[in-house]
């Protein structure tokens, strides 16, 4: 009997979790869902019809605008994310360890905001750690967009020196974030420092050569540049860990890689004024190598935004969390869940943000 009580507990725990992550995926389905769905699929339908003739964004205008049409098209996107009850608390946090760690505090950029999206259903600590290193991230793309030379950089942050104010914001930062993680954890956020280094590099090498990737090759090389230990860092932000037969396994790789995808080439799309002729963007290489305009290279990009928000959803349906333990299959929801917040969160900061005004 006891035997029996336990396994179904273990059950129902599961099913728990399960439904969490549909939850997240789809949303419950009631009566009012049933009529937004029939008024969304009319609105998207006349947006469709009436898509080529709305301008562009003007000059001087965020084109993160553009983005907004996938609010009708991904229901994952179609309401903006709650924002963390204590972001002011999270924005104090950060501003204080950038100025202790020597970095730029610009409170109108707002990677606070972003962060407590992406983790409004945690704690305040988790929120404001993700901030920092978003804020450390953003201040590194921007060194290795404005500096000669910047790769040095990576140098003292694969060595472990900190000459540079970017390598002494991220020894703090690793010190707080690895002290609680395993090995194979530290040994993966490794390998993901040094992807984005041979991606930079990659991307420096075509500069000099004044090559232009492939459409073909830009994704694998766009989920270098971006940083692909980003996503390992929710892990420590969360105080989980995924298992590694878990992060290895085809719907979890599925799951990261398009949601880092979708999040990219929204990027893309919101910074591509401040490339400056930069062929190192989704939109840009559309334009050159099909031939297409603005409008028309951004709504191709779009498109496939839209088919990997698919992707990520798809993905997160297959995660095998009938294989793992309650408290195990609870830890891999939480990142799961934070991965299908990531977008919508990134879009609501790409609109506000002052990085892209």
């Amino acid at each position: 009997m006891k035997s029996a009580a336990k396994d179904t507990a273990k059950d129902t725990a599961k099913d728990s979790v399960k439904d969490s992550v549909k939850d997240a995926v789809s949303g419950p389905a009631s009566t009012s869902t049933v009529f937004a769905t029939v008024f969304t699929t009319a609105r998207t339908a006349l947006r469709s019809a009436l898509s080529s003739l709305l301008p562009l964004p003007r000059r001087g205008g965020s084109a993160a605008l553009a983005l907004l049409p996938l609010t009708e098209r991904v229901p994952a996107m179609a309401a903006p994310c709650r924002m963390h009850p204590a972001v002011y608390a999270i924005e104090a946090a950060v501003i204080d360890w950038a100025r202790r760690t020597g970095l730029r505090a610009d409170p109108g950029v707002g990677y606070h905001r972003m962060a407590g999206r992406a983790f409004a259903e945690f704690d305040a600590a988790a929120a404001a750690l993700f901030a920092q290193w978003l804020t450390w991230l953003f201040h590194l793309d921007d060194e290795l967009d404005e500096r000669s030379g910047p790769l040095e950089i990576f140098h003292g942050m694969l060595k472990g020196t900190s000459c540079h104010p970017l390598e002494a914001a991220f020894a703090d930062l690793w010190r707080v974030t690895s002290v609680r993680m395993s090995d194979q954890w530290r040994a993966r956020f490794a390998v993901g420092l040094q992807r984005q280094y041979d991606a930079c590099r990659a991307e420096a090498e075509n500069r000099a050569a004044g090559r232009m990737p492939t459409l073909e090759e830009y994704p694998e090389l766009r989920r270098g540049t971006v940083g692909p230990y980003l996503y390992d860092l929710v892990e420590p932000c969360l105080r989980v860990e995924v298992p590694v037969w878990v992060h290895e396994s085809d719907p979890w790789q599925q799951l990261v890689s398009a949601c880092s995808d979708v999040t990219a080439w929204c990027n893309d799309v919101a910074s591509r004024p401040k490339e400056r002729g930069d062929v190192h963007n989704f939109v840009v290489l559309a334009m050159r190598q099909l031939g297409l305009g603005e409008r028309e290279a951004t709504a191709w990009v779009l498109d496939r935004i839209t088919a990997r928000c698919q992707d990520m959803r798809k993905a997160a349906r297959r995660l095998p969390l009938d294989d793992l333990a309650p408290k195990a299959a609870r830890d891999v929801s939480k990142v799961a869940c934070a991965y299908l917040a990531a977008p919508r969160a990134h879009l609501d900061w790409l609109l506000e943000s002052q990085r892209y005004a």
